[in-house]
């Protein structure tokens, strides 16, 4: 008998454990919650983004602010560099840049990477000129990740959300051919895919694209590095 008991001893504090661990589990800490979600509808396909409030704050609200005042609607993706990025968001069909609000303090120092899928605010030599213009990595590009505040070359591009359906378009854009057009010297895809639209989901579309119509002033330096090896153009 007092081994039986022993026994029991030795067993009881394993069986308590199981008893209460789903107890404990469920006092964890809930995930966040998901960013908003904009549906970009473009004359290849439909692209979804979801942004990262927690991590880029100015960037993200400089992108709604974009995307509710109807700005993005019939800009084109100008740029495509295959096994690179996918760049667009300023310039119309006609290769005319739009009138910008001002630019952004950069937010490359959040911590995100520019990995495949992400997407990330374009901007010239200046690391806080970044406007309208984005891009979507085609690639893991660590090398446009913050490195240091020395230098717009250290300062990297920052992250701000994420394609989470519709990558497939984005790889079709990479894919097109591509030739010099307009202001730019080479890497304007052809055709060139227009976002039809660019809604945030579960929003109205936006009151007026008024502010979208008139031309900008020398915005076209907005845009990443080219990789080691290439001439930017």
């Amino acid at each position: 008998m007092s081994r039986l008991l022993l026994a029991l001893l030795l067993f009881l504090p394993f069986g308590v454990a199981a008893q209460t661990a789903p107890a404990a589990a469920s006092t964890s800490p809930t995930p966040p919650a998901p960013g908003p979600k904009v549906l970009l509808h473009t004359s290849v396909g439909d692209i979804t983004l979801e942004l990262y409030p927690d991590k880029a704050p100015k960037s993200v609200a400089n992108f709604l602010q974009y995307v509710h005042e109807g700005f993005y609607d019939g800009t084109v993706f100008h740029r495509a560099i295959n096994g690179y990025l996918v760049q667009g968001g300023l310039y119309t069909r006609d290769l005319q840049p739009r009138r910008t609000h001002p630019a952004i303090a950069s937010e490359a120092d959040n911590g995100l990477s520019n990995l495949r899928g992400t997407v990330a605010v374009a901007r010239g030599a200046d690391p806080n000129s970044g406007t309208a213009q984005f891009f979507v990595n085609l690639v893991d590009n660590r090398r446009l990740d913050y490195a240091g505040n020395q230098s717009g070359l250290t300062w990297g591009y920052a992250v701000f959300g994420k394609v989470v359906q519709g990558m497939d378009v984005i790889d079709k854009i990479a894919a097109l051919p591509t030739r010099g057009q307009g202001p730019f010297a080479a890497d304007v895809p052809n055709p060139l895919p227009v976002i039809e639209s660019a809604r945030v989901i579960g929003e109205e579309g936006p009151a007026s694209a008024a502010s979208a119509k008139a031309p900008a002033k020398a915005s076209s330096a907005a845009k990443p590095a080219r990789p080691a090896g290439r001439k930017d153009g």
